[in-house]
């Protein structure tokens, strides 16, 4: 089976093409630009084209006997020229979900499917981090990039499959997994579900296909409230409630991953990751788990230390943005700065409409706000665009707010805030997050 991948190096499709390629299939494809999972594709040797995409490419794969299927990014909108010649080509055409759950049934997988608004891809990250600590064989694809691993690999060895499990496009109906993790559920994406009904049927269903489910539930001031077995958050040393709070998810998932292997003791890690020999040989129990998890070195654009004091998150909703704030300042607090300055730039003026009352306190605790404009993408025409200053003026402590713009004025501001003292942090889906790495990395 020949697979070529419209979109294929970002981490959306990438981790899904290098499972593919370590699965047997031949994976190609094609990209509008370098993405984050590019060098991983290269370091498999997996052909790909970055620019124009125009069909050339895929035309060349086609008479070259290599593409079988072709897969794309919910972003490709119908009118794109691979789209279009791969359906003039009598092509099979899907999304990722259909060459997922083909993988999952070739390999005989059991599906781990972490879903939820916020804290899915931390704690996905954090289910596979522990799974190769203890040297359980596992696949797994993840919408980020890892520091400690691939983002998506398959193992010939493994029973199961972990899979960040997104609701976008409904993406996560498609399977029925053997263990689903659901961690926190608020309303998203209005341009997919038109009302919070919608949206929380769609997780209602999504539970109804699993076998077994692991749920979370919101943060209620400082407690952490869980739904089904146990609590050990405040058991953790990591910073913010709401990594502790996926953690502890995590370690209930790995104790029915383990239980189903049948492990007790911890095997020779397949990855040869950094203590992992102190951990071989012991009993697979809360201390182990815990010391495992208390060592998470994070992920990609989750609270992804860029320089010493300097964070970029992929935070874009007022619970995620409060949670990442809760976090800075425990980090801040740890570490000696004076304080947090924070910098937001909003995802989808359609989702904005939706979730502009629950900025009120997002961002307390937080010195100083920069508000940029927002990050256009999939736009109603008919809603008018907010500004900065029409979500400042909501703000509980909009005295620390201004709007702002990703240029030089803005870069000088943040650097004298951190030659100050100040830990920064940007929270953002869209391209200020590229600026923001060259103002600290040049």
């Amino acid at each position: 089976m020949n697979i070529y991948v419209s979109g294929i190096s970002g981490t959306g499709l990438g981790p899904l093409a290098l499972m593919a390629r370590d699965a047997g299939l031949g994976v190609c494809g094609s990209d509008l630009s370098e993405g984050a999972v590019s060098s991983e594709l290269r370091a498999k040797k997996i052909d790909f084209a970055i620019g124009k995409q125009d069909g050339k490419f895929l035309q060349k794969k086609v008479d070259e006997g290599k593409v079988d299927w072709f897969v794309y990014t919910s972003a490709l909108p119908e009118d794109h020229p691979e789209l279009v010649l791969a359906k003039k080509l009598g092509l099979r055409t899907s999304k990722r979900d259909e060459l997922i759950a083909y993988l999952v049934e070739k390999q005989d997988l059991k599906m781990v499917a972490i879903a939820g608004t916020h804290g899915k891809t931390t704690t996905t990250s954090m289910i596979v981090w522990t799974a190769l600590n203890l040297g359980l064989p596992v696949s797994y694809l993840v919408g980020t990039t890892l520091p400690f691993a691939e983002a998506g690999l398959y193992d010939q060895d493994s029973e199961f499959l972990i899979y960040e499990a997104d609701e976008y496009d409904r993406n996560f109906l498609h399977f029925y997994p053997w263990l689903s993790v659901i961690t926190t559920v608020s309303y998203d994406h209005p341009d997919i579900y038109p009302t919070k009904l919608d949206y929380l049927r769609a997780f209602m269903k999504f539970e109804s296909q699993s076998d077994t489910v692991i749920r979370g539930s919101e943060m209620e001031g400082d407690a952490v409230i869980n739904n089904d077995t146990y609590d050990f958050s405040d058991k953790f040393h990591l910073a913010g409630k709401a990594r502790r709070y996926d953690a502890n998810l995590a370690m209930q998932a790995i104790f029915e991953m383990v239980e189903e292997a049948d492990m007790v003791t911890a095997g020779k890690n397949l990855l040869n990751l950094k203590d992992a020999e102190s951990y071989e040989g012991r009993n697979i129990d809360e201390e182990l788990i815990i010391e495992i998890l208390d060592k998470f070195p994070g992920v990609g654009r989750r609270y992804e230390r860029i320089t010493e004091g300097v964070y970029t998150d992929y935070g874009h909703h007022p619970e995620e943005i409060a949670a990442t704030i809760d976090m800075a300042l425990e980090d801040a607090k740890i570490n000696g700065f004076k304080g947090v300055v924070a910098l937001y730039e909003p995802h989808q003026n359609t989702r904005q409409h939706e979730v502009k009352d629950g900025y009120q306190d997002a961002f307390v605790g937080a010195d100083k706000l920069f508000w940029l404009p927002t990050y256009l993408t999939r736009e109603d025409p008919s809603l008018s665009i907010l500004t900065p200053a029409d979500f400042i003026a909501d703000l509980s402590n909009k005295e620390i707010a201004e709007p702002a713009e990703p240029n030089d004025e803005l870069a000088n501001k943040i650097k004298k805030f951190h030659d100050d003292g100040y830990l920064i942090l940007l929270m953002t889906a869209g391209p200020a997050d590229a600026w923001y790495r060259k103002v600290f990395h040049g």
